[in-house]
């Protein structure tokens, strides 16, 4: 019997913002594999009338024969639901399939939902593959039997060390259908999968990725694979970002061989206990490196507590922190996050005076700090069993998780929460909590202010300027043909902060929310330019006022701007 193929495919994530690099991962294997696979990464739509907008926009440019979203973080789930169901009305014959590690936990509540077609359970390329090419039981899926009852088959492709060889980065020429789409990559590499640890408040511990993915333990990429991601996206992006504790100095430096980074950034998010090998070898490799160290809370006390119950990943004594910070400080190219959460269990009056202490000594070495509430989240001990913790949740099920997110209003990024029984401890927990965020939010105010007065000498230090025709800077699918070929200008910032201006373009003709148009991108590059060499504030205020007719006041604002954005910086 001949195989109907579902080609073209495309690839969305479930929630605003960029979408997970799996999708990435995918798109290049089905490509490798004869199906031509399109990604849409950056999703910035908030109303149903904007989604729906931009589905119908994406349908008609790709016609699609299959959709994919990716459903990995539980908190995107009501919009996963709000795609599939938006894509079934605009065109019913599109195939609609769901993965992720949401979707894999939650595969039965989901199966109930007539416009999914599939759920991939666990790893997604072979699944997603065999679905492409039509074969009528593809591996690791769930589908509705006849009667409308949710079949699943049993996880018989589970990726390991040994067989992930052909999961790289690929086409990154083809894949993405707009050049802000690509833009909108910030370059995360992932050199492993997996977790070995059971931290009590993390869903995609060990055992959920044991019962999802049918993964018993973590793996590293064979070096050969990782590097092959190195040399696709390092000629298409300015930052490189991991996040996987098992990579040694050794292993990312084979999988860096032949690659020059000396001019790109890194974001390093390690949860464990950083080797100083590794550190050294992220500062001697790329020009910037942001490392974010995760404690697991900034309580010793009551992380060694969590620790010696098996309930916590094996975290950094607060001297091995500070032997940490001593080495990291030797690197001027090096800044330092040190990150936990507030409201663990095994909280008390003392614990609370030892994060406040220890948070002050970290910003004292201008250390940022990275904070927050204890969340809820499906599958962790914690939300599963609060109560063994002397807590509360605000959401345990599926369809109150669903509610909660369905109740939030557009861009708001609540979630549910873990919260103390007792109601004094609580408070002082949220007291706390609300006085650390203060200190957090003054310490990076702080690092970023810069006093400005009309002497102030300033340059224009933004790396990387760009010039693209509207049409293909955000695709033809958005841009109606009568602006396609104006010219627009992207600039980033040195921390990839980045304005977009088309001073061609009024609003009268066309608009998008992501562009600086006609007057006010003009000003926005009239006031970069005027920076391109060492020049006090008074000179450039002056030429504002000449060049685009700007009052000294709002030219101080656009000024303001620039800095706050670090497209300006002391010269």
């Amino acid at each position: 019997m001949h195989r109907r193929h579902l080609s073209p495919v495309l690839l969305l994530g479930a929630g605003t913002g960029e979408a997970t690099c799996g999708i990435l991962y995918l798109a290049g294997y089905l490509r490798r594999n004869g199906i031509e696979a399109f990604v849409r990464l950056y999703d910035g739509d908030d109303s149903q009338e904007e989604v729906t907008r931009s589905l119908e926009a994406l349908v008609a440019r790709v016609r699609p024969r299959l959709v994919g979203i990716s459903l990995k973080w539980f908190h995107h789930v009501h919009r996963a639901l709000l795609l599939a169901r938006t894509l079934r009305q605009i065109d019913p014959s599109i195939r609609i399939v769901v993965g992720g590690n949401t979707a894999s936990y939650w595969w039965r509540e989901l199966s109930a939902y007539d416009c999914i077609d599939h759920i991939v359970l666990g790893d997604g390329e072979l699944p997603l593959l065999a679905l492409c090419q039509g074969e009528p039981s593809p591996p690791n899926c769930v589908t509705r039997a006849a009667d409308g009852t949710p079949k699943r088959l049993p996880l018989t492709y589970v990726q390991g060390a040994t067989n992930s060889e052909d999961v790289y980065y690929s086409h990154f020429n083809d894949i993405f259908l707009s050049h802000q789409d690509r833009h909108a990559f910030s370059g995360w590499v992932a050199p492993g999968k997996g977790c070995g640890e059971n931290c009590l408040y993390c869903g995609g511990a060990r055992g959920n990725q044991k019962a999802a993915f049918g993964r018993a333990k973590p793996f590293l990429r064979s070096e050969e694979s990782v590097r092959r991601d190195h040399q696709e996206i390092s000629p298409r992006t300015w930052q490189l970002r991991y996040d996987f504790s098992g990579s040694s100095a050794e292993f990312l430096q084979s999988t860096w061989a032949g690659v020059d980074l000396s001019r790109h950034s890194c974001t390093y998010f390690l949860w464990g206990v950083a080797r100083i090998e590794l550190i050294d070898a992220l500062a001697q490799t790329f020009e910037r490196v942001h490392m974010v160290l995760d404690i697991g809370c900034f309580s010793e006390q009551q992380r060694h507590e969590q620790m010696r119950r098996g309930l916590l990943k094996p975290c950094a004594s607060d001297r091995e922190l500070f032997e940490l910070i001593d080495r990291c400080r030797r690197h001027p190219n090096l800044d330092i996050e040190i990150s936990g959460i507030a409201g663990l269990p095994f909280a008390s009056a003392a614990t609370l005076e030892e994060e406040v202490r220890l948070v002050e000594r970290v910003i004292r070495l201008d250390c940022v700090v990275g904070y927050q509430r204890l969340e809820a989240q499906p599958g962790a001990l914690a939300t599963e069993h609060p109560a063994r913790f002397d807590m509360v949740t605000e959401a345990r099920t599926f369809t109150e998780f669903l509610e909660y997110f369905e109740q939030r209003a557009p861009g708001e990024a609540t979630v549910p929460m873990l919260r103390f029984r007792d109601t004094a401890l609580e408070e002082a927990v949220q007291r706390t909590s609300e006085h650390v965020d203060a200190l957090a939010w003054e310490h990076r105010e702080s690092r970023r202010r810069i006093a400005v007065n009309g002497r102030t000498r300033l340059l224009n230090t933004a790396p990387s300027t760009l010039q693209f025709k509207l049409g293909d800077w955000l695709g033809p699918h958005r841009v109606p043909a009568k602006v396609a070929q104006e010219q627009v200008t992207v600039v980033r910032s040195i921390d990839g902060t980045g304005i977009v201006c088309a001073p061609s373009v009024s609003p009268r003709r066309f608009t998008d929310p992501t562009l600086d148009q006609g007057k006010d991108g003009q000003i926005l590059l009239t006031a970069l330019a005027a920076f391109e060499r060492p020049t006090t504030v008074a000179s450039a205020v002056a030429q504002l006022g000449t060049k685009v007719k700007l009052d000294p006041g709002s030219a101080h604002e656009v000024i303001e701007h620039l800095i706050d954005g670090r497209f300006l910086q002391l010269a």
